[in-house]
């Protein structure tokens, strides 16, 4: 085995300060394996121009890189201030006002973005505005106002969310703007489009349906924002079951079910998502003092850490490299600390699935694959020659200290793999062909490529049809020659 490979992937949010000269193609020398597009900002051009950079930079490093459209949601805010800004102290009154035009925000009231929010609130309930950095609780609620007493003061400024401590929230997860921007997703053909506030599996259902009408085969990534995606087994099962990837995005989900509860939850999707044959990552404020700062905190450092060792695909990136002062670094420290992390015995931990049946010949050859390679001795590497990168998707969810490479003449599947964790992808064409001869040609392509070195023992699994998704049926053992 010629090198030593990251298994945790990284996401990198893209944004002025990755636009900045060659900041982009530093990003992703440093580390970055996907890249993300926050649709919250920018215009649909802004977007499709660094769409465009990522793959001309990506062709040119000889990487697949990832490209995820991260959709706005509902904007669930309140308005605007005269001033800007107001400062809040326990026990004043303050009423958030539906019916007040935004820049009449004064010390007294506030209008809403969100005009629903009288309807969806009750007199105790507990509005956390900022991220909870301001707390009312519900006195009553008188048409189109909501009357409030501060219960935590602090400083309250234009735009700021709203959550309600325990969820309950009534809007969509779909908004006429996310609908255009799915078309921008279309356009750009991006390889993961991520929903902004969905509340359960039928709100992703919806979302890929929208997708598909635009002609966007993306996969799709439920970003876990609202309490009652969390409620019990059944709701977290239920939003798995209609998404591709999880998305634990801590900032929304900690203020609406609280930060004890948040540690607990995290585990807990990763580990049932992993189980369900889906991707994860793990989102916000990672490494946030870096906006500002050349180096992580030692408490971002754990965070990261545990995060890869409770077996999340990426961690991800947001404001630290779209507008931070050092987003190279940033990229670089986070890839450092994965490797790290990835030392530690316990991440290569697997049951196997040993108390499972399979439903299909691609997870049982997948399932067969990994055991063999983690109780094989010698074996450096397994190869998964694959149309869809479904079977190597499979394979990762198997924790090992074995890199896994796909194989695969599309770029889309090469790019989604990117995401994987412990997945390397490469392009290989295998001219339709099947059985030995490509298997061996497959080797050679990875020796070529620094990845094997002769007399290297693998595994491989491919189809005797390579143009045919879901015909994986063959694992082999074999020797780099």
């Amino acid at each position: 085995m010629s090198a030593k490979l990251r298994r945790t992937k990284i996401v990198t949010t893209l944004g002025p300060a990755t636009d900045k000269d060659d900041v982009l193609k530093a990003v992703i020398k440093a580390g970055a394996n996907v890249v993300r597009l926050n649709f919250s900002h920018g215009s649909a051009e802004d977007h499709i121009k660094r769409a465009e950079q990522v793959r001309a930079i990506a062709a040119k490093l000889g990487r697949h890189v990832g490209i995820l459209g991260d959709l706005q949601g509902p904007k669930i805010r309140v308005s605007t201030f005269k001033d800007g800004a107001i400062q809040l102290a326990v026990g004043d009154k303050f009423t958030l006002d539906g019916d007040l035009s935004p820049g009449m925000g004064d010390q007294d009231a506030v209008g809403l973005d969100y005009k629903a929010l009288p309807q969806d609130v009750t007199n105790g309930d507990i509005l956390l505005l900022d991220d909870g950095r301001v707390q009312l609780k519900v006195l009553a609620v008188d048409g189109a106002k909501v009357h409030t007493e501060v219960t935590v003061g602090g400083k309250l400024s234009n735009n700021k969310g709203i959550n309600k401590k325990g969820g309950g929230l009534s809007a969509p997860a779909l908004t006429e703007k996310d609908k255009q921007d799915i078309h921008t997703a279309a356009k750009i053909g991006v390889d993961y489009l991520a929903i902004s506030f969905p509340r359960n599996g039928q709100d992703m259902n919806y979302a890929r349906t929208l997708a598909r009408d635009a002609g966007l085969e993306a996969r799709l990534v439920a970003k876990v924002e609202r309490a009652e995606t969390v409620a019990s087994e059944a709701s977290i099962d239920d939003i798995i079951e209609a998404s591709d990837v999880v998305m634990v995005a801590r900032g929304d989900l900690g203020v609406e079910i609280g930060d004890p509860e948040l540690v607990g939850v995290q585990k807990q999707l990763i580990r049932r998502a992993r189980s369900m044959n889906r991707l994860v990552i793990t989102a916000t404020q990672m490494m946030e003092s870096m906006i500002s700062a050349p180096m992580p905190t030692r408490a971002e450092v754990m965070d990261v850490a545990n995060a890869v060792l409770d077996g999340t695909d990426a961690v991800m990136l947001s404001a630290e490299t779209a507008a931070g002062q050092y987003p190279v670094e940033t990229v670089r420290s986070m890839a450092e600390v994965c490797m790290g992390a990835e030392k530690m015995p316990s991440v290569n931990v697997s049951n196997h699935r040993l108390d499972r049946q399979f439903d299909s010949q691609e997870e049982t050859v997948s399932m067969a694959t990994m055991y063999a390679a983690n109780h094989m001795k010698g074996v450096k590497a397994m190869v998964s020659l694959t149309e869809s990168g479904r079977t190597a998707l499979m394979m990762s969810r198997i924790s090992s200290g074995i890199p896994i490479f796909a194989l695969s003449r599309h770029e889309h599947t090469l790019n989604r793999a990117a995401l994987y964790r412990g997945v390397t992808p490469v392009y290989f064409d295998s001219d339709s062909g099947a059985g030995l001869q490509v298997a061996e040609r497959a080797l050679q392509t990875l020796k070529e490529g620094g990845f094997l070195d002769e007399g290297d023992q693998v595994i491989m699994t491919q189809g005797d049809q390579m143009e045919v998704i879901g015909s994986t049926n063959t694992m082999r053992v074999l020797t780099v020659k």
